[in-house]
């Protein structure tokens, strides 16, 4: 059986560094030849973008609320087989998850699930023998979670450091290292989250100088030995095939928010993935039975998006065709009749007869469980997927003369309607599907493409 050695570098909340550390950690050991498999615990889109890139391999989605317990192992398991170690970003705080009353989607709950040590990333900024206590209560407050050992961040001195070295000796949690403060190897934020790599000039650079500061601050060698060998369940996965559909898929700095595994069960499922531009390219892919359009930043290319017409036209007549057209999120906004930015209107495609404007506050935020309340390119009615939410756009009219196809459940309960179709196949929501949680919905809108392109050849 085959093992390799991993953790999961888990922080005390939002904010205190978590990112920055999981990505000096990733190009530390990637430069040292080092096949390091990244992963990214809950929903987030941004976060597995970098992961990617530093690591050179791409990040995985594992999230504890939108996937069993089996599916998370299969996803880690799948993708760890030709790695030399694995590092996992946590979310948000370690303990925090869907529901303040149990680990349900937590970082902690992923390490219960996947036997993974937690290293703890703690803000050690203006704390001094307070931050050995902190540790201590996030070690007692769940004591099978496997707090391997702690990296105190945002340092501010070698005598802070030494300070922090005796409080952390009163406690049984070994101390990895001191990262001193750094602001300007930061990377920048905006709303949503960090800026994506698409975006940013400069990532070598950056990428480079966070694996700089943690090599001069924490024993590699070190951490890699003290880590337990964790086993592998050995794989044979399915064979490829040869695909019997080609669905275009919207890629480029407007559209980047995809689920990995979504393409993955996609690909499985018979479909050939054919990347476009909405922003560059002037007609959409040969051949294509399907579109789908993932979330991303629209509104950031709102003006590029807007000019290229000639590709809104032919979006717009393939959807009229009845071709099926999935889009969420960010890609919904591009279907709508326009996206209000900035005090300026930028018309798009104009498949659905809603409009939206971007907000100074988010206006959506959680997890969401979805069942079809009609049959749909996804399934027949009753079909239930989970999924999150999380945007700063609102529509502008009510969308009340337009047909809705979910029925949307959020963890308070609450139960509103949503999925908006139209054109007989296509549908767009502002809720992100993980595929994985129903791998069906997969095959079914696989199956809806080729059913298509049989019609079109009749």
């Amino acid at each position: 059986m085959n093992s390799i050695k991993g953790f999961i570098v888990a922080g005390t909340h939002s904010g205190c560094g978590k990112t920055s550390v999981t990505l000096g950690l990733m190009a530390a050991l990637t430069r040292r030849n080092i096949r390091v498999q990244p992963f990214k615990t809950g929903p987030d889109f941004i976060d597995p973008g970098h992961h990617t890139r530093a690591a050179g391999r791409p990040c995985h989605n594992l999230d504890g609320w939108m996937l069993s317990g089996k599916t998370l192992r299969d996803i880690f398991s799948r993708y760890t087989q030709d790695a030399d170690a694995c590092i996992v970003e946590g979310v948000m705080g370690l303990y925090d998850g869907y529901s303040a009353l149990d680990e349900t989607g937590s970082t902690a709950h992923l390490s219960k699930e996947l036997n993974l040590p937690v290293i703890l990333v703690v803000d050690a900024g203006s704390m001094a023998r307070s931050a050995a206590a902190l540790v201590q209560g996030f070690c007692n407050f769940d004591p099978e979670t496997a707090v391997g050992g702690v990296i105190f961040n945002r340092v501010g001195s070698s005598n802070h450091a030494q300070i922090l070295e005796e409080a952390i000796s009163l406690t049984d949690v070994p101390l990895i290292g001191c990262l001193p403060r750094r602001k300007e190897i930061a990377t920048p934020s905006r709303h949503l989250g960090l800026v994506t790599p698409d975006h940013l000039q400069d990532l070598d650079f950056r990428y480079n100088a966070l694996a700089d500061w943690v090599e001069e601050n924490i024993d590699l060698d070190q951490l890699m030995e003290a880590l337990p060998e964790i086993p592998l369940q050995p794989r044979f996965d399915e064979v490829p095939m040869i695909p019997k559909t080609r669905i275009g898929i919207a890629q480029d700095h407007a559209f980047s928010f995809y689920y990995e595994e979504n393409l993955r069960l996609l690909r499985k499922a018979g479909a050939e993935l054919v990347p476009f531009s909405p922003i560059e390219d002037r007609s959409l892919p040969k051949d294509i039975s399907g579109l789908y359009f993932g979330g991303g930043y629209p509104e950031l290319a709102a003006f590029d998006l807007a000019q290229n017409t000639r590709l809104r036209r032919a979006i717009a007549d393939f959807s009229a065709a009845g071709h099926p057209v999935y889009a969420e999120c960010g890609g919904f906004m591009y279907l709508m009749e326009s996206i209000n930015h900035d005090d300026r209107v930028f018309p798009m495609c104009g498949i659905f007869p809603l409009r939206c404007s971007m907000q100074p506050r988010f206006q959506a935020l959680g997890y969401r469980e979805i069942e079809l309340t009609c049959d749909t390119l996804f399934g027949k009615a009753g079909t239930s997927v989970r999924g999150h939410e999380f945007h700063y756009s609102a529509l502008d009219d009510a969308a009340e003369n337009i047909d809705k196809t979910y029925l949307v459940t959020s963890k308070r309960g609450a139960t509103v309607k949503e999925g908006f179709a139209t054109n007989g196949n296509t549908l767009g929501s502002y809720i992100h599907l993980h595929f994985a949680s129903n791998p069906q919905v997969a095959e079914n809108f696989v199956n809806a493409c080729v059913d298509s392109s049989r019609t079109e050849d009749i």
